[in-house]
């Protein structure tokens, strides 16, 4: 529905906010009612460190947004990538969930300027440069 159709715009955008940050409550609730070695488990399977898997859960399941649009600016198809690398993908997404510059890097995706400045602020800035594009460009 666009903001034009909707009565009351902002409204409706505060509440679905607030319902986004109350599911995300209830998450962290769950996760925290889980025994340690439950929780331990888990991350073993996902192959994760327990305390990195703690910090991604509170940063929510929208943490690495970024990371597709990064690629796509790249000239990179994210789906190759998780093809030809999945476990570098994963990691990537990793990285992405816990960084810090997230404002500015929502910034440069919005103005189309990422692919020129990402250097500056991204973690996954090595791993980028190191994928062979050519391979991984989209079809």
């Amino acid at each position: 529905m666009s903001t034009a159709s909707r009565p009351y715009p902002i409204v409706q955008d505060l509440i679905e906010t607030f319902a986004n940050w109350l599911k995300h409550r209830r998450e962290m609730n769950e996760m925290r009612q889980l025994d340690r070695a439950d929780f331990d488990r888990i991350a073993a399977d996902l192959r994760i460190a327990p305390d990195d898997l703690e910090e991604l859960v509170r940063h929510g399941k929208h943490a690495a947004d970024e990371l597709p649009k990064m690629l796509a600016q790249l000239g990179i198809s994210a789906e190759r990538l998780g093809q030809a690398q999945p476990l570098l993908l994963r990691d990537m997404e990793r990285t992405c969930s816990l960084c810090n510059h997230k404002g500015v890097c929502d910034r440069d995706l919005a103005e189309g300027t990422a692919a020129e400045n990402y250097h500056g602020y991204c973690a996954n800035a090595a791993t980028l440069e190191s994928l062979d594009r050519a391979d991984l460009a989209p079809r």
